[in-house]
């Protein structure tokens, strides 16, 4: 039973699988890191500890970002989208973001699908 505040949890709109997608960014820079899921109890821990906390979908765990690594993500905003579906996660990061090794998970050439040319 995760201690998510029941106002919170109220509002929040799930997948079938109780995931809620968070989309997460570097606070200074707005630049975006990276995508991932958090339960219930991983938006809670992430709300009370400001250490991004997420759900391994691959793994069926929570798992806090930098805990094998070190490079974590001190969290200083969350916010909500319109839809209630999706979170906004403003992070200190250290260290690359990607598991890859790379700052974002969205920053290597070969992961460009369009891309404005100027004209």
């Amino acid at each position: 039973m995760s201690e998510l505040d029941p106002e919170i949890a109220r509002r929040l709109k799930r997948t079938p699988d109780g995931l809620v997608c968070a989309v997460v960014v570097e606070h200074s820079t707005s630049q975006v890191l990276m995508v991932a899921w958090m339960n219930d109890e991983a938006l809670h821990r992430t709300l009370t500890t400001r250490r991004a906390t997420y759900f391994s979908r691959s793994r069926g765990r929570l798992w806090v970002k930098g805990e094998t690594s070190g490079h974590v993500q001190h969290v200083r905003e969350v916010r909500l989208d319109c839809d209630a579906d999706t979170l906004l996660v403003r992070v200190e990061q250290t260290g690359p973001a990607c598991h890859t090794g790379t700052h974002t998970c969205f920053d290597t050439d070969e992961r460009v699908l369009l891309a404005d040319t100027g004209a």
